[in-house]
């Protein structure tokens, strides 16, 4: 078995080292076929991403699988999903995944995922579980993945994008990546590789997702796009905007536009994020859509008056 992973790459020298380690440390029954694709990096990442791929052509690097194939490109992309893209179009896997520059593997995972697509032999996609760490590695939350189930997938992101992993069939079959998205090309790929193929979970932690100020999950330059963007991918493949995706763009955009005070307070941004999602839902949706009524739990109301990374990381307000 081949496993092609795919590194996106743009100055995040800080934690490359550490991500390229985690890949090719990796031991067990496979092969592996590693890209680096950079952007044309300004930081050290191109240093960092040589001195990896002088170690393995001199074989100073201690393989403990049955081999790895190590490749890289350097030069301006039109961003993460036009990068990983070229990854996947020079890739020679049976098994494909991608795995972010500050993000990490923990040990024995490939060994896992190998053993499990042996074992599931018709399965499209696998995931696990997944660490949120900080900057320095430290973890701080763990990523609420659940069984697979299309219809949970349209209102919670309940697969881990660094602790997935997928067939290079079903890939191909539903036509790669979204190029056009930037944000929510993950989300979009499991939909639509989980309408075609089966899916399964690993209840096992397998990877490392680094949440810090320039990461494009929680950094405010990028925040509104990024839910209006995975609103729209909703949208577009289950024809219902849910209420708790409608409230995460609004809350974003609430505490980005709230004067002083009104943005600072957790009661007054749940106040004008729940009016504000009332209103929406009902223009998206032309009226209540019956699903939402699924979605008004304690669970969901209880998320009011808590930050984004609790919610995300588990966290207490």
């Amino acid at each position: 078995m081949i496993i092609s992973v795919i590194t996106p790459s743009y100055n995040q020298g800080q934690f490359l080292a550490e991500t390229i380690e985690s890949v090719i440390r990796q031991e067990g029954d496979f092969s592996i076929d590693y890209l680096i694709i950079d952007g044309g990096s300004s930081d050290d990442s191109l240093a960092i991403i040589k001195h990896y791929d002088t170690l393995l052509r001199n074989r100073e690097w201690p393989i403990a699988c049955r081999g790895i194939t190590y490749r890289w490109i350097s030069e301006r992309d039109n961003g993460q999903t036009d990068a990983l893209m070229k990854g996947f179009r020079l890739a020679q896997g049976d098994i494909f995944a991608w795995l972010n520059s500050d993000d990490t593997y923990l040990p024995g995972t490939l060994e896992t995922v190998a053993g499990a697509f042996r074992v599931h032999a018709d399965t499209g996609l696998l995931y696990g579980d997944a660490h949120y760490c900080d900057t320095a590695g430290a973890v701080i939350g763990r990523y609420r993945t659940e069984e697979f189930d299309l219809d949970r997938l349209a209102s919670a992101n309940i697969v881990c994008q660094p602790a997935a992993f997928f067939r290079r069939q079903a890939f191909t079959a539903v036509g790669g990546l979204d190029v056009t998205l930037h944000f929510a090309m993950d989300y979009d790929l499991w939909i639509r590789i989980g309408r075609r193929f089966s899916c399964h979970h690993i209840p096992r932690m397998l990877a490392t997702y680094r949440l810090h100020e320039t990461s494009k999950t929680i950094s405010s330059d990028t925040l509104i796009r990024n839910s209006e963007e995975s609103l729209g991918v909703t949208r577009r493949h289950f024809g219902w905007a849910p209420l708790t995706r409608v409230y995460t763009s609004c809350s974003i955009l609430c505490a980005a536009r709230l004067p002083g005070l009104f943005g600072n307070s957790r009661l007054a941004l749940a106040a004008a994020a729940s009016a504000c999602t009332l209103i929406r839902s009902l223009v998206l949706n032309r009226g209540f859509h019956r699903n939402d009524l699924k979605l008004l739990n304690r669970e969901n109301f209880r998320k009011l008056c808590r930050s984004r990374i609790e919610i995300m990381t588990g966290g207490k307000p």
